[in-house]
């Protein structure tokens, strides 16, 4: 069975950084493409990035020059390195995989961004 595990959401003051971790099992994650979303309480689900099987990234404009994802297929994990965080980056975050049937999606982290 496939599961998603997110993990390193905190609380952070604006300009500091936290890297989220999401630890994937029952799946060949390399081979699909893979991503973060996030949401905050009143808001749309927002995708902050993705990377495909050729590691090939898009990150949302919000986030550009200030987040960076990586994966390492070795260790079935997706990062998020998240620098210079605002009050607006605030949400809780969620992994997910795109596989051969459907999208799969982890349990969440919630990132609080404040003074």
């Amino acid at each position: 069975q496939v599961q998603l595990v997110e993990s390193g959401g905190g609380l952070v003051q604006p300009g500091g950084s936290l890297r989220l971790s999401c630890a994937a099992s029952g799946i060949t994650f390399r081979i699909y493409a893979m991503g973060w979303y996030r949401q905050a309480p009143g808001n749309q689900r927002e995708l902050v990035a993705t990377i495909t099987p050729g590691r090939e990234i898009n990150y949302a404009d919000s986030v550009k020059g200030r987040f960076t994802i990586s994966r390492d297929s070795a260790k079935n994990t997706i990062d998020l390195q998240m620098n210079s965080l605002k009050p607006e980056d605030a949400a809780v975050y969620y992994c997910y995989i795109s596989g051969p049937i459907r999208q799969y999606w982890g349990q969440g982290t919630q990132v609080t961004v404040s003074s």
